[in-house]
């Protein structure tokens, strides 16, 4: 019989000299005592890769320039903010971010909903909106703004309420980047865009029950639609200018923007309750292939120097992307399990 102890990482994402992602493995992957959990918690803020982050902000909320934060890639606010998320940052660990946040709303959110590059309601995309919409979510942020924030996004889906981009009086109308229903981008050539609907629909699998109205419901159910109208694995959605779809797609990475990969896209559909389905099976195939005999998952897709922090070298085992997989690993093999995502 095969040692399948070989294939557990958890000791290595436990090691205590990287504590963002043991803090991140007892939150997600073990039944973590609650006392330990919280000095984790306690040491990743202060001593980890989110105090790195935070140490660069500035006092007012922002990172490198004021105002609304998609520039310069990928240290702005809006970057700043997306990585924070990701890194397990939370508002009730650090006062700083709850200050982060509050000045992104400010800045980066219109009056009607939309999360923009520039703070004009023209300057909204899917991926952006979804990332930011997520990304507060996974913060622990609460804002009544945040309710219209999701509420246009859905209507962006299902086209409800929102006048064609050539309807230049409308009051609420498409734009040339985010140009019409179902996920159709400007960057896309006006067709759907996989990479944004994922960003989409992976914010409303996060948004409590309790909050998703009846559009928000339609607008889940269109993007799954969507995400399930190709076979994963292959991620031959609508390509836009190019004649296939993006390699990237088959890289795993850490931290994850506006780029998207087959494991995000996965854990989007697991996050809706569809980790068993069928239509799953080529893509969970590919994402244990890509496990090496000692359960690790590589670096494949990164943003070294580009970013405050670096995750680790290209092509070799990655504690961060492990970690993502394992995730969504576990939210299949234990569906009931609180600590999933």
């Amino acid at each position: 019989m095969k040692n399948t102890t070989e294939k557990n990482p958890l000791d290595w994402l436990l090691e205590p000299s990287d504590i963002g992602v043991q803090y991140l493995a007892m939150r997600y992957l073990i039944k973590a005592n609650p006392e330990e959990l919280a000095e984790a918690k306690k040491k990743a803020h202060s001593e980890g890769p989110i105090a790195q982050v935070l140490a660069k902000m500035h006092k007012e909320g922002y990172w490198e320039q004021p105002g609304a934060g998609y520039n310069p890639k990928y240290t702005g606010t809006v970057w700043s903010i997306i990585l924070l998320a990701q890194l397990g940052a939370s508002i009730d660990a650090d006062e700083c971010i709850a200050t982060a946040c509050s000045y992104l709303l400010e800045h980066t959110l219109t009056e009607r909903g939309q999360f923009t590059i520039n703070g004009l309601p023209s300057g909204t995309a899917d991926c952006l909106q979804g990332n930011l919409c997520e990304s507060l979510l996974d913060l622990g942020y609460e804002d009544p703004r945040l309710d219209k924030a999701f509420e246009w996004m859905a209507r962006t889906v299902t086209g409800e309420g929102i006048a064609p981009m050539q309807d230049k009086t409308a009051p609420v109308r498409y734009y040339a980047g985010k140009c019409g229903p179902n996920f159709a981008c400007g960057s896309n050539n006006k067709l759907p865009c996989a990479w944004g609907a994922v960003k989409v629909i992976l914010a409303f699998s996060k948004l409590p029950k309790g909050k998703r109205t009846t559009l928000i419901d339609n607008a889940i159910k269109a993007g799954v639609d969507f995400l399930f109208s190709t076979d994963p694995a292959k991620a031959d959605y609508p390509c836009g200018y190019s004649s296939k779809p993006s390699g990237n797609w088959w890289k795993f990475g850490f931290p994850v923007f506006y780029v998207t990969d087959l494991l995000q896209n996965v854990e989007t559909l697991v996050g809706l309750g569809y980790g068993n389905d069928p239509r799953l099976a080529n893509a969970m195939t590919i994402i244990r292939q890509k496990q090496d005999n000692r359960g690790r998952w590589l670096m494949e897709y990164d943003y070294t120097g580009k970013t405050w922090i670096d995750f680790g070298p290209k092509k070799q085992p990655n504690k961060w992307v492990t970690l993502r997989a394992l995730r969504v690993l576990k939210a299949i093999e234990q569906p009931g399990d609180t600590t999933k995502f």
